[in-house]
């Protein structure tokens, strides 16, 4: 298993943990990718965390949604969602992101189906999140569960398929590159 550590803030905050211990627990997991994520903080906030997880940790560097700050880690992730805050044609979307993140850097977004998946292979990505696996609380708005398909659908796509949503660490899977795992990991 190939690890993703999801570093939500709010979750970090709701839990009393500082990102110190985070990183720590990313570490021992060795966890290979780290994504910073952070719904509710302003841009300096978000800047600030992620100097301080390029300071402390040594692998790949995402940052969820702000795609401003692409010069402080390695690349960002983005949901449907927010592809559709850019432009409601996702595929403009995704070129939108491109042209401002470059293609040294790595660009993944959230997918929850087949079609989403399908979708996600036209476009210039470097990976896709695949899920949710199974019902988790830290996500309030999952739409649908994929369960034991998210396996079969993970095998449809062209990128590197990094599966989400209530996974756990010893969770298996044949078509999976990564495994995303961030309340899992603090429990």
């Amino acid at each position: 298993m190939r690890l993703y550590a999801l570093c939500d803030q709010e979750l970090l905050d709701n839990r009393g943990l500082s990102l110190e211990e985070f990183l720590d627990t990313a570490k021992l997991h060795n966890a290979e990718i780290l994504q910073y994520r952070n719904k509710n903080a302003d841009i300096a906030f978000i800047k600030q965390q992620l100097i301080f997880i390029r300071k402390n940790y040594d692998g790949f560097l995402i940052v969820n949604d702000a795609y401003e700050l692409v010069d402080f880690c390695d690349g960002v992730h983005v949901g449907q969602e927010d592809l559709k805050a850019i432009d409601e044609d996702v595929f403009k979307a995704v070129k939108i992101l491109r042209s401002v993140i470059s293609k040294e850097k790595i660009l993944g977004i959230s997918t929850h189906n087949e079609e989403e998946v399908f979708q996600a292979n036209e476009m210039d990505l470097n990976y896709i999140g695949l899920g949710a696996y199974r019902d988790t609380a830290t996500k309030k708005d999952i739409s649908g569960v994929l369960g034991s398909k998210l396996d079969e659908i993970a095998s449809k796509s062209k990128h590197l398929v990094a599966a989400i949503g209530g996974v756990k660490l010893d969770d298996s899977f044949s078509s999976v590159t990564y495994h995303v795992i961030g309340s899992g990991l603090i429990k």
